[in-house]
């Protein structure tokens, strides 16, 4: 029998994805190997977020900013802005670090070992690994939740996440060729997301199906095992949308660090995902005619919030904050949790 890696490249070969930062499997035989920007790019912006959804957000990044020194120059205002709707915003905030520090002290270029790499903001274990095989041809152990699942699978780990992690480490470690490591990593991911999925994988089509344990026993469901959730707790709040004459919507800032650190919000009380805030039309930030509205539901990684929706029109600018008219409020660096609360407020506000 052919080596798990063999077979895997194989089908890689003639099923590869087609990504906008990846460089095919034809060229990689060549020597080609994908933009260290673009590798990295792509793997921070799919930390927790989807390929279909990234895809458009990565075009737009490369389209504004081609190169990581373009990144660099850029105001972080306006990578937030970029950035908006595609969630976990601490990720903008470390990318734009991130980028400032290859550029002033790597000349603008990635370091190519893991070791290097793991010392950059926003670059851990994974993305460090990933970049040095993807990008620089570096043999790696990289282990990403596709990864995780095909090798907890094909080994019948009964491991729970996340300590399952080190034991998918060592065998991919042990299954990486020297030769073609960034194409076999790929391979991994794109197994995982297209054969071993998590839900009705197509066993029949795998390449390493011939020695996976799990698929032998009729088990692929029950892995990888996964540690009993905890239950998220629901935190409450109010929300104040307030317009002026020209239907222009007031705007704030969250402070840099926490939840949303940076992003342009309307103003709200002092929830937090350990703390409930204030309610009702007494706790909003100026004295106005204040009508309820449609209450929004929002979940984080850690909680469920439940914001009340409160309008108002003022002709008085309060403190702290901007008017943004209505054809720049599209533009404004906005959370898809504060659309949410706008458009319950203004249902026509993001409309052409």
């Amino acid at each position: 029998m052919e080596s798990f890696s063999a077979r895997l490249l194989t089908w890689y070969d003639r099923h590869a994805r087609v990504l906008p930062w990846r460089v095919g499997p034809d060229d990689g035989k060549r020597g080609l190997r994908s933009d260290p920007y673009h590798v990295w790019l792509s793997e921070v912006m799919l930390q927790q977020t989807t390929v279909a959804t990234v895809g458009a957000y990565f075009q737009k990044f490369v389209e504004i900013w081609p190169t990581v020194e373009d990144l660099a120059d850029a105001t972080a205002d306006d990578v937030l802005k970029a950035w908006a709707g595609l969630g976990y915003y601490s990720r903008a905030r470390n990318l734009k670090a991130c980028a400032d520090i290859i550029v002033s002290e790597h000349k603008g270029l990635f370091p190519k070992t893991q070791v290097e790499l793991i010392k950059l903001p926003s670059i851990g274990d994974y993305t460090s690994a990933a970049i040095a095989a993807i990008a620089f041809g570096q043999k790696t152990a990289v282990v990403d939740g596709n990864i995780e699942r095909v090798c907890t699978r094909h080994t019948e780990n009964p491991t729970p996440l996340p300590k399952v992690k080190e034991d998918c480490r060592t065998f991919m470690a042990g299954v990486t060729p020297e030769a073609r490591p960034g194409d076999f990593v790929q391979a991994m991911m794109d197994l995982g997301a297209t054969i071993c999925t998590p839900k009705n994988p197509t066993c029949s089509l795998c390449p390493i199906n011939a020695d996976c344990k799990a698929y032998a026993a009729g088990t692929m469901l029950n892995f990888p095992v996964k540690a009993p959730k905890k239950k998220k707790p629901t935190r409450v709040g109010a929300a104040f949308v307030l317009t002026n004459k020209d239907g222009a919507v007031w705007l704030t800032k969250r402070p840099n660090k926490g939840l949303l650190g940076g992003m342009t919000i309307v103003p709200t009380t002092g929830w937090t995902a350990s703390n409930d805030g204030e309610t009702g039309a007494n706790s909003a930030p100026v004295i106005a005619d204040w009508a309820q509205k449609t209450g929004i539901r929002h979940t984080f990684t850690h909680f469920h919030l439940e914001l009340e929706v409160w309008l108002a029109r003022t002709d008085k600018s309060p403190t702290n904050g901007w008017w943004s008219a209505p054809n720049t409020l599209l533009g404004e660096a906005l959370p898809t949790l504060m659309k949410k609360v706008i458009t319950s407020a203004l249902p026509n506000a993001f409309r052409p």
